[in-house]
């Protein structure tokens, strides 16, 4: 029987609607791309479709193999862990069905003249309603997500100084929107400090959202405090025609078996400093909660427009909304944290002596040993399932998700190698309005998830400087 090719781009989701009916351009473009295949798309949360309603309609459409696309800029906890996770579930549960993982979108010459682009949009419009300021009496200042995997944090800043460089700016910065640090405001706080007459401030974001929203809000405020210096609100990146050029050329990467991710920089394989302890870390994806409850709350004030107003409880109170308790981590938590620094070499732990030591059966024995909510069975490693596909596949006999699925003798062609057991489960970003920047265990009524703490969570400049609205 031949194989019968389908397209899946997988999303985050978002409160937003319009952020929602963005998304679903990449796939119109993607099957106006590729009229010989069908082309689905769904997210992990937030939004209708869930990624498994996409792949069941490629399903009913004979679909054998699919393409799975992650609809992510860089690859942190989503691309690594969560999207994985229900692409394994999903096949384990569907043996007839074979589902290629693809890779980010990542550090790519596309997304750079992209990104160029909607700087440029923004440079010449304020040029035309402001008049003239020259490039070099200008500040750029690149809003990244944030997250808590810093080889995602260091892409940012790399896409900055590609941008900074290519065009000529006096000055670059980079500041992100969550979990990290330095956060939008006292980035641009601190940018404001350098003497510029302008600032652009362009969110290196996919689609708009809640967000794109806080960022252009604290630019504002930001602005309202130094009338002297232009802020210019660039736009995001949306459905620019090279973003969907690098999506197609990542369903060409598919198809020629070299769709490969960055491991050497990832902290579950390798000893990326002050994140020795997330080595390994098992893996799983803690979207279940939220999946396909839908966006922003109905007869709300934004319309659809989600800027998650909806989440402060005087704001429901005056608008007549319900509200629910936030699962928001934006501020250090005061949870005991899921997982025992106590190993790490660089945070203060018990083992610090040993940050210069040579790596000897002691030094091994710390860095591979357990730590509660880890799987020692179960190491990131050349097969380690963070997503990469490496053209063969893996056959498994009787092993267990970590989420309730058992498996019998099947097949998997995209990458993931598992042992007996391998609940997968570790910190994260989100492409929504909870940081998961403090650790923290929950139950959500069928199994735990814990979340590594971010080492930083506390840092003066990170998730602690937001302001909450009164």
């Amino acid at each position: 029987m031949s194989e019968k090719l389908g397209i899946m781009v997988c999303g985050h989701g978002s409160r937003n609607q319009n952020a929602a009916r963005e998304f679903a351009i990449i796939a119109e473009a993607l099957r106006a791309r590729n009229p010989d295949m069908p082309v689905e798309y769904g997210y992990l949360e937030f939004c209708n479709p869930v990624i498994s309603a996409g792949l069941d309609k490629l399903r009913a459409e004979g679909v054998t193999r699919v393409l799975a696309v992650p609809g992510m800029l860089f690859a942190a906890g989503h691309a690594k862990n969560d999207i994985p996770s229900v692409l394994n579930t999903y096949q384990a549960q569907n043996p007839g069905m074979v589902i290629n993982y693809g890779r980010e979108l990542g550090i790519d010459l596309k997304m750079i003249r992209a990104a160029g682009d909607r700087i440029q949009q923004a440079v010449d419009a304020a040029n035309a309603e402001l008049g003239f300021v020259d490039k070099h009496d200008t500040l750029l200042m690149v809003v990244g997500r944030g997250s808590s995997d810093p080889d995602a944090n260091s892409n940012a800043t790399k896409v900055m100084r590609m941008l900074w460089e290519g065009m000529g700016f006096g000055w670059g910065e980079t500041c992100y929107s969550g979990v990290t640090f330095p956060l939008v405001e006292p980035g641009l706080t601190h940018a404001a400090k350098l003497g510029y007459k302008r600032i652009i401030v362009f969110p290196y974001f996919l689609f708009t959202g809640v967000l794109v929203k806080r960022i252009y809000s604290y630019t504002d405020e930001v602005a309202a405090r130094h009338p002297e210096i232009q802020f210019v609100k660039a736009s995001y990146l949306n459905d620019h025609p090279l973003v969907l050029d690098a999506f197609q050329d990542r369903v060409k990467e598919i198809l020629e078996g070299a769709a490969v991710m960055n491991c050497q920089m990832c902290k579950y394989r390798e000893q990326v400093l002050g994140f020795e302890a997330d080595i390994g870390q098992p893996q799983e994806s803690h979207h279940h909660h939220v999946e396909g409850i839908g966006g922003g709350l109905e007869n709300c004030p934004c319309k659809g427009d989600c800027d998650a107003s909806c989440r402060d409880p005087d704001f429901c109170k005056e608008h007549g909304l319900p509200w629910t308790p936030v699962h928001s981590h934006a501020e250090p938590s005061d949870l005991e944290p899921a997982f025992d620094y106590a190993p790490s070499t660089t945070l203060g732990g018990k083992y610090g002596h040993l940050m210069n030591a040579a790596p000897d059966a002691e030094l091994e024995a710390v860095m591979s040993a357990p730590s509660r909510g880890k799987a020692a069975a179960h190491e990131h490693g050349p097969n380690c399932g963070c997503g990469h596909h490496h053209g063969h596949e893996h056959g498994h006999d009787d092993h267990h998700h970590g989420h309730g699925h058992d498996h019998d003798g099947h097949a998997h062609a995209h990458g993931h190698s598992h042992g007996d057991e391998h609940g997968h489960d570790h910190g994260h970003s989100h492409g929504h309005d909870h940081d998961h920047a403090g650790g923290h265990s929950h139950d959500h009524g069928h199994h735990d998830h814990h979340h590594a703490p971010y080492p930083h969570a506390d840092h003066p400049l990170g998730p602690k400087s937001m302001q909450k609205k009164k």
